[in-house]
C-alpha cells in the first residue's frame, strides 16, 4: 500500500485482536490511517468494522496475503471514476497465485453477465471498487460466513439504484486457498450460501447449476 502512486489513500486495518507481533510491525508504518484491533465475529463482521471507519469517497479492499498488481492500481481506479462521474462501482479482473509468487489461474470478470450469479459467478470481489454510498447502503451481511461478497455484489447489482462498469484492470494479486476453497466442506458451504442468497434475492437457480461454475474455472488455469 505504501507503494502506491496515488496520493490520497486512507488506510485502515482491522485487526482481530492479535497476539503476535503484527501490531508492533504496522505501528512501523506512517502510512497507516487507523487501526482497529478487537474480536471480531468472522470476516465480514472485520469489513463492516472497516466500511464504519471509511471517511473516503471510493472504497475497496485488500486483505491479509494479497497485493496490489503494481504501484499504479489506485492511480487507475481514481482514473476510471473521474473519467465517469456517474459511475458508482468499477471492477477488474484479479491473479492468483501460490506460495512461490507464480501466477495460477485469471480469473476475468470481463465476460460476466447478471445471469451468471444463478450460476453462482460474480465479478473477482477484491477488483471492486465501490463509492461509499454503495456500501452504506448494503454492509456485508454476516449471517454468510463465507458468501457475503458474493449476496453483497447480488444485491447492489439487482438494486437497480447504482451504475457498476467493468474496467479493464487487473487490480489484485490472491493468494490460494482463501476461506471458500481451502477444503471440500469450505466448498460446500459456500454453495449453500450461494443458493440461499439467490433465493433470498428473487433469481432463479439451482444447485446443480450453481455447481457448474466450476466447469469453466478449469479454463481459467494457467499451465507451467
Amino acid at each position: 500500500m505504501a507503494s502506491q502512486t496515488h496520493d490520497n489513500i486512507e488506510h485502515i486495518i482491522i485487526d482481530g485482536k492479535s497476539t503476535d507481533k503484527t501490531l508492533d510491525i504496522i505501528a512501523q508504518f506512517p502510512h497507516v490511517s487507523k487501526i482497529v484491533s478487537e474480536k471480531d465475529e468472522g470476516i465480514y463482521d472485520a469489513l463492516n468494522k472497516g466500511l464504519k471507519e471509511a471517511t473516503g469517497d471510493i472504497i475497496g479492499f485488500l486483505h491479509s496475503d494479497d497485493t496490489f498488481m503494481s504501484k499504479d492500481v489506485l492511480t487507475d481506479v481514481a482514473k476510471a471514476f473521474e473519467q465517469d462521474n456517474s459511475i458508482d462501482g468499477i471492477y477488474g479482473d484479479i491473479q492468483f497465485v501460490n506460495e512461490t509468487g507464480k501466477v495460477v489461474r485469471h480469473y476475468s470478470s470481463k465476460k460476466f453477465q447478471f445471469s451468471d450469479f444463478a450460476k453462482g459467478k460474480m465479478p473477482a470481489h477484491t477488483s471492486f471498487f465501490a463509492r461509499k454510498k454503495v456500501y452504506d447502503a448494503f454492509p456485508f451481511d454476516t449471517n454468510y460466513r463465507i458468501a457475503a461478497d458474493f449476496d453483497q455484489m447480488l444485491r447492489v447489482m439487482t438494486s437497480g439504484k447504482f451504475k457498476i462498469n467493468y474496467v479493464p484492470l487487473t487490480t489484485t494479486k490472491m493468494l490460494v486457498g482463501g476461506a471458500s476453497t481451502r477444503n471440500i466442506q469450505a466448498r460446500i458451504t459456500i454453495n449453500k450460501e450461494i443458493l440461499q442468497s439467490c433465493r433470498t434475492n428473487g433469481i432463479k437457480t439451482s444447485i446443480w447449476k450453481v455447481y457448474s461454475k466450476y466447469l469453466k474455472k478449469v479454463f481459467e488455469f494457467i499451465n507451467p
